[in-house]
């Protein structure tokens, strides 16, 4: 039972999170001629399409999971993810997220990582996943997925303080970065905890989806901290002209 809800849980959310970027860019298009609105979803959907299924091929051939080549595939790999999502947030197109999304909504999506966590205890249960990737182990990222909704749904009624959203974001990328070492770490080619605690399913489909999850909350993170960084500057140029003039 724990193994099913596992192997459906994962690409279920992967999917699910894959179709609310390609929505959210639609969203952030608005402004934009129609015709570069459509390009531009048309675009993010084939990309996200791409990366779905090079990831599947990469898993499915057994090249993810070669630990005996140095660097290790699933260190290039994820790597590669990482600047690639970075530079994407960084970007225009991020920037177009930052502007248009508001903080009810760049925080409320992160609530996924709740029911992530949750599956992802269930893999560890099953014998799928390592225990220390759970949060019965050394993950505790469920603390983001937990505090996310609530905190989103006080945005939604009313103004939240902005020391608080950064807070609760720096905190959220904290956890975010924690799991990540832990993970590596658990890999073959560190074996930090252990025989016992190897981390070898993120390279086995449909798991290998997880990095969806990993590229989301990034993204997303990244996304919020563009939207405080602009609203600081938009105060502080209005109160620099006052004081010149």
């Amino acid at each position: 039972m724990d193994a099913t809800l596992v192997r459906i849980g994962i690409p279920a959310i992967a999917l699910a999170l894959s179709a609310l970027f390609v929505a959210a860019t639609w969203r952030t298009g608005d402004g934009l001629p129609p015709a570069a609105r459509r390009r531009r979803t048309i675009l993010a959907g084939a990309g996200v399409a791409i990366w779905l299924a090079a990831q599947a091929a990469a898993a499915l051939s057994g090249w993810l999971g070669r630990f005996d080549r140095r660097p290790p595939p699933l260190v290039i790999w994820f790597g590669s993810m990482l600047i690639m999502t970075l530079v994407l947030a960084w970007s225009r197109f991020g920037r177009r997220f930052a502007d248009k999304l508001p903080f009810v909504a760049l925080i409320g999506f992160q609530a996924f990582r709740l029911p992530l966590e949750l599956v992802m205890h269930r893999a560890a249960v099953a014998g799928i996943m390592p225990n220390v990737m759970s949060f019965t182990g050394y993950n505790f990222d469920i603390v983001s997925g937990a505090t996310a909704l609530p905190l989103a749904l006080y945005a939604w009624r009313r103004p939240l303080p902005r020391p608080l959203i950064a807070l609760w974001n720096v905190t959220g990328q904290i956890l975010l970065i924690a799991i990540v070492i832990i993970a590596f770490a658990a890999t073959p080619v560190f074996r930090a905890f252990g025989d016992d605690q190897l981390n070898t399913w993120v390279t086995e489909f449909p798991y290998v989806w997880i990095a969806v999850m990993v590229a989301a909350a990034l993204f997303g993170h990244v996304v919020t901290l563009r939207k405080l960084l602009a609203e600081r500057r938009a105060k502080v140029t209005p109160a620099a002209a006052a004081a010149t003039s």
